[in-house]
């Protein structure tokens, strides 16, 4: 609005300079395009990460499987759990040496985290795995999938804002600056004596 407002007040205007339109134009066109471009920019991004992590769904999907795992002990220590996702559930799992059967028949044995509070051996509880039984992260899902690429879309819009913004800003502090510049350069060569009477006569 402050750019509408500034070209139609610099319109008809005596002391009017050229480079007080320029900047009301360049405000205008950044409002535009802020408020065009940038919804446009993160629609197209938002689609195009909605598109590759779908398909990251259904790939994980299809190639990642829940298992059967029986305890055989549980193990030493917890280590740090790095995974936001299963942090925040850190006190209902616990680190246990264990067996599971692969999807393709194989046996395996090793350390993983079971969503056991005390395990025993014996105990049985569920793992992701790859085809070949392989301890796998639980797979992507749809709405986390959609969460992100929200995100993704409005973190593009917001930074296609800020990138036009910018460029508005670093237009006009070179235009000031070059104003300034013209300024010190008549005023050096209006003299040291201007303003003083009988000065040009």
């Amino acid at each position: 609005m402050r750019a509408i407002r500034g070209l139609w007040r610099w319109r008809h205007n005596a002391l009017r300079r050229t480079t007080d339109l320029v900047e009301a134009w360049m405000a205008l066109a950044a409002l535009l395009l802020i408020l065009v471009a940038a919804p446009l920019v993160g629609t197209l991004i938002g689609s195009v990460a909605q598109d590759a992590l779908q398909e990251s769904v259904r790939e994980q999907r299809q190639s990642r499987h829940l298992v059967e795992a029986t305890v055989v002990k549980k193990a030493d220590s917890t280590p740090l759990d790095t995974d936001p996702e299963t942090s925040s559930a850190r006190d209902s799992r616990s680190r246990v040496l264990a067996n599971w059967t692969g999807p393709d028949g194989t046996a395996h044995h090793g350390t993983v985290m079971a969503a056991l509070k005390s395990p025993h051996a014996g105990d049985q509880f569920t793992v992701w795995t790859d085809d070949h039984g392989r301890i796998m992260g639980r797979p992507l899902d749809t709405a986390t999938a959609t969460t992100h690429a929200v995100l993704a879309g409005f973190g593009a819009a917001a930074l296609c804002a800020g990138l036009v913004e910018g460029g508005r800003r670093l237009l006009v502090w070179r235009m000031v600056r070059r104003r300034y510049a013209r300024w010190d350069q008549e005023w050096s060569q209006a003299g040291p004596d201007w303003g003083r009477t009988g000065t040009g006569s």
